[in-house]
């Protein structure tokens, strides 16, 4: 299956000097139930995940963290059941910068962040793809979503968990949304945790596909 593409943006420089932050393991449970593991971050969404509540999710704290080249580490590796029935892998997205949201329907930041996604979709056609992992919803209610908010592209169904366990360093279990961009190499080049602000995820994609030139 070949993801949409979307187009190419003029280059712009951001006024703000690049943070370069050094990728620090999550640890997670293979039941993908969430443990504290030290620090801030982890303490806040293991605190989350206690109180429970109805909410029906675990907000990530909005921390963003960008990893320059010499400091990423191997591509990542998965393999991603479509909504098709089709199947994409890691692999297959190699070659130019990809964009990876995991979300689902029912996730109020999911929702309030969707316009921004579908928004820089289309502004990088051409120069990055765009992929969702859906970590709940059956076909019926992901693709409501998607044409709620008009979503042009594809959305793998990850109910069982493998996609976020193959990326268990990056995406803290039950922290939705997560967004990651990859480079064209396939490593993980930044990472939003929680509501992917519009501009600052604009400045991480361009910050990659710029790698390229």
């Amino acid at each position: 299956m070949k993801l949409a593409r979307v187009r190419s943006a003029q280059p712009v420089r951001s006024s703000r000097s690049r943070t370069r932050v050094a990728a620090a393991s999550l640890c997670v449970g293979a039941a993908l139930a969430l443990t504290a593991c030290g620090g801030s971050e982890a303490d806040n969404l293991a605190q989350q995940a206690n109180e429970g509540g109805s909410k029906g999710y675990v907000a990530g704290d909005g921390s963003v963290s960008e990893y320059a080249p010499e400091e990423r580490g191997e591509p990542v590796e998965f393999d991603a059941k479509m909504f098709d029935g089709s199947t994409v892998s890691a692999a297959e997205l190699r070659g130019e910068p990809a964009v990876l949201n995991f979300w689902y329907a029912g996730c109020a930041p999911c929702r309030a962040e969707a316009p921004d996604l579908v928004n820089l979709a289309e502004e990088y056609e051409g120069d990055a793809q765009f992929m969702g992992v859906n970590l709940r919803d059956q076909q019926a209610t992901s693709e409501a979503f998607e044409r709620t908010f008009d979503i042009p592209y594809p959305s793998a169904s990850d109910l069982n968990g493998e996609v976020l366990l193959a990326l268990s360093d990056y995406v803290p279990p039950q922290a939705v949304p997560t967004t990651l961009v990859l480079d064209s190499e396939g490593r993980v080049a930044a990472r939003v945790l929680g509501k992917a602000d519009h501009s600052t995820l604009d400045a991480l994609i361009k910050h990659t596909v710029a790698e390229k030139v």
